[in-house]
């Protein structure tokens, strides 16, 4: 009976749905959970763009990082990340000497295995990351770039899967970021590397957005596959990844050997999740991403994307529509541009050589067939508008591109005096550590246990400066309080005190019985909300809960303030419900 091992893939769960992760200290509570249900021999805890958006928010990735796999390690639960290859952890190509130190630090940090793989699956780009990896201690796991065309075929896959081997690659991942990897193809490729390597260990990450992974997953487990990468509620499905609930039945069903799962531990699990998307995380996913799509099996882009494509589309909606007006055109419904965008990044890709659409070429493909439906809209033609970054992928700077670029394509390089670039894209980015080094010195920076803050400034080197300097914490706590008041306005909702979602201690006053909350009397005998700050002592009367029998007090089960009001005056509550938030104020020592 073939075992098969999950592994939780906890940071692409977020960033397949929005654009934020959870906080250090929320990271540091669901991991004893993830832990408890018994089922994980891997988990995902860093990698892609996570450490960057730490900084983001204003949090130190190096600390988020150790603190969220210490319970795993202690645990003897592997811990994997996400890695770019040439790019690193960021958008844009890394020095070599950056890229080798990465792996030290993670290392350090206790990640155990790195996920390397290249947007364009150009091994030159993979093949060197290997051998760092390997030195610092780390697994190597190479990976396939999973997409579907007339080039990528499984011949294709299977060729590129002997050189990463052959490289000396500890494991293969095949990555279907779209989920639009075809099953039998999928199994062939596993079936021949397995066949040819049967020590090499090989694991499969499956988008569920166009709804072929689940029979994928069950393709590449009768070809052999070691490990599925599997997401839970309440941010499975939808953009994300298949639910281990699902996986697991359909696995039992077939006779393989799976782990059982602590359903108790998996409530609690997917309780305190939701509680991320509740207290802030919420306000940056999409609605969207949490249901499927078959549009994307023709433009195949992934999963993973798609908070930003949607945060684009908004962002171009209302000028594409106010253009259409003044020109007595009919107006489009963000429906009808999106699928005009589909319809445009299936058209273009085979034109630009069919880079695999991960990022960062998912969003270079995405950027120009943006900017091409905007142009044919005002009646220009395409290609008007193309980026530096989208050339350079165009022009061989950042790799070779699978296919063949269209002849358009070329005569407009050559109309610009563009030269294509055939040489290891690595040489165009020259080593850069010693100018960080001699920068944080004159600077009387830190560089950091195992050099983990040198690293974060050479990787994010913008937004490590301004998490340094505080802006990057003041630029989110404004960004999240025009988050919240966009989607409230949508509603009859209160807009609550923005500074209650700063208070991550605060803990939720639940009601015991359902019925209609009243918050205290004035003098006049009118009922108010209390203002967000008050003072609570323990025991002390929070509000009343009107029933069908009767009144009944909720109190405070500490000393602490309101920071939020979660329930208007004369709202309906259902037993359990959160009323308000209070974050417990510890006593004053007058000794």
């Amino acid at each position: 009976m073939k075992e098969i091992k999950f592994s939780l893939v906890y940071r692409d769960m977020w960033q397949s749905s929005g654009k934020y992760v959870p906080r250090m200290d929320q990271l540091e509570q669901i991991a004893p959970m993830i832990i408890e249900m018994g089922c994980f021999a891997r988990v995902e805890t860093n990698g892609g763009a996570s450490e960057q958006v730490n900084l983001l928010f204003g949090e130190n990735p190096n600390a988020s990082v150790r603190a969220f796999t210490k319970p795993f390690n202690d645990a003897g639960i592997q811990t994997h990340m996400l890695d770019r290859g040439l790019n690193g952890i960021r958008m844009n190509p890394v020095p070599a000497d950056v890229r080798e130190l990465m792996y030290k630090v993670k290392k350090a940090q206790g990640v155990d295995i790195t996920r390397i793989f290249c947007g364009l699956n150009d091994v030159q780009n993979i093949i060197p990351s290997i051998k760092w990896a390997k030195a610092a201690g780390m697994i190597a796991q190479a990976t396939l770039c999973i997409t579907h065309s007339e080039i990528h075929t499984a011949e294709y896959y299977i060729n590129m899967a002997e050189e990463l081997i052959a490289a000396g690659a500890d494991e293969i991942c095949l990555k279907d970021m779209a989920g639009i990897g075809r099953p039998e193809t999928l199994g062939r490729i596993v079936k021949t590397v397995k066949t040819a390597h049967p020590d090499i260990i090989m694991q499969y990450h499956g988008h569920s957005g166009p709804g072929l992974s689940m029979a994928s997953m069950l393709e590449v487990a009768k070809a052999g596959i070691d490990y599925l990468d599997v997401a839970m509620e309440p941010l499975s499905w939808g953009m994300v990844h298949p639910d281990v609930i699902s996986v697991q039945a359909m696995l039992k069903d077939a006779g393989f050997k799976v782990p059982e799962i602590n359903m108790n531990a998996y409530m609690k699990t997917r309780k305190m999740t939701q509680s991320f998307v509740d207290d802030f995380l919420g306000y940056f996913i999409d609605d969207r991403n949490k249901f499927m799509s078959s549009l994307l099996v023709g433009c195949g882009l992934p999963g993973g994307m798609m908070g930003s494509l949607m945060a684009d589309l908004k962002g171009v909606h209302a000028g594409i529509n106010s253009f259409l007006k003044n020109s007595n055109k009919t107006e489009l419904s963000e429906d009808e541009l999106l699928v005009k965008l589909f319809e445009e990044v299936k058209f273009i890709w085979p034109k630009l050589g069919y880079p695999p659409l991960v990022t960062p070429f998912s969003q270079y493909v995405k950027n120009i067939a943006l900017m091409n439906v905007m142009s044919m809209l005002k009646d220009q033609p395409r290609w008007t508008m193309i980026d530096r970054n989208a050339w350079d992928m165009i022009l061989g700077k950042a790799g070779k591109l699978p296919g063949k670029l269209d002849q358009e394509i070329i005569e407009l390089a050559k109309a610009k005096k563009y030269e294509f670039y055939t040489g290891n894209p690595q040489d165009n980015y020259p080593n850069e550590l010693p100018k960080y080094i001699a920068e944080m010195k004159d600077l009387n920076w830190d560089r950091g246990q195992d050099d983990e803050e040198l690293f974060e400034f050479a990787m994010h080197d913008k937004q490590y400066r301004d998490f340094k300097s505080g802006e990057a914490k003041n630029r989110f706590d404004k960004e999240l309080e025009n988050a919240i008041k966009e989607k409230l306005s949508k509603t009859n909702i209160q807009i609550p005190d923005i500074k209650a979602f700063m208070y991550p201690n605060a803990e939720p006053i639940v009601s015991s019985v359902s019925g209609r909350v009243l918050w205290e009397l004035d003098f006049s005998d009118h009922s108010i909300e209390p203002v967000n700050g008050k003072m609570m002592r323990e025991n002390d009367t929070v509000c009343t809960i009107q029933t069908k029998y009767g009144n009944e007090n909720i109190s405070s089960f500490c000393n602490g303030r309101i920071v939020r009001v979660l329930k208007k005056q004369g709202e309906l509550v259902s037993k359990g419900e959160k009323i308000c938030l209070i974050e417990g104020i510890r006593p004053v020592n007058n000794n």
